[in-house]
């Protein structure tokens, strides 16, 4: 587990990259692995191999928008460093991410909890763990979408993040729920 240690290091440098949209994406990123390790474990699952290759894609997916949060809160940044006339387009751009965060991390909370509620016995409470933490992740990840377009009246993606993260919520409740 030498790694999950650097990467604990790597989160708490004095550095501002990588910050909390990235750390929003890795970890609905690791959900999804714990919903594939899920279909993995049951055979006696139906959906199982579909539902492992969707969360397959929905890791790669959710890890790719982690580099891109990277970068766009890096020109967020110096943007605001500058205090040019980019700052509000780069505030804007910075929301993009978060708000694809947001959305695909509910994706994987609804594929969690129907992981939850097919897969065989033991795999039942990663599924469900994979649920809780996909629907945190899309909270964060709406909350930075909020954060970024607060300066713009009436921006439809903030009612965009906020729906994915009350589905996502909803989903890990479901999963939560889930016997056995």
């Amino acid at each position: 587990m030498e790694d999950a240690h650097g990467l604990a290091e790597t989160i708490s440098s004095a550095e501002a990259v990588p910050g909390s949209g990235w750390v929003a994406a890795v970890s609905a990123s690791l959900a999804a692995g714990l919903v594939a390790k899920t279909a993995a474990r049951s055979g006696g699952w139906s959906g199982a191999e579909g539902a492992r290759a969707q969360a397959i894609d929905l890791r790669d997916r959710l890890l790719v928008l982690a580099d891109l949060d990277a970068r766009a809160y890096e020109r967020a940044l110096t943007a605001l460093e500058r205090r040019g006339s980019n700052l509000a387009k780069a505030l804007a751009g910075a929301a993009e991410a978060p708000l694809a965060i947001a959305q695909t991390a509910a994706d994987v909370a609804e594929l969690a909890a129907e992981a939850a509620e097919s897969a065989d016995g033991a795999a039942r409470a990663d599924a469900s763990a994979a649920a809780a933490l996909a629907a945190g992740a899309a909270r964060a990840a709406a909350k930075l979408v909020s954060v970024n377009l607060a300066a713009v009246t009436e921006d439809e993606r903030v009612g965009r993040a906020d729906r994915a993260a009350e589905a996502a919520a909803e989903a890990a409740r479901r999963a939560l729920a889930v016997q056995g």
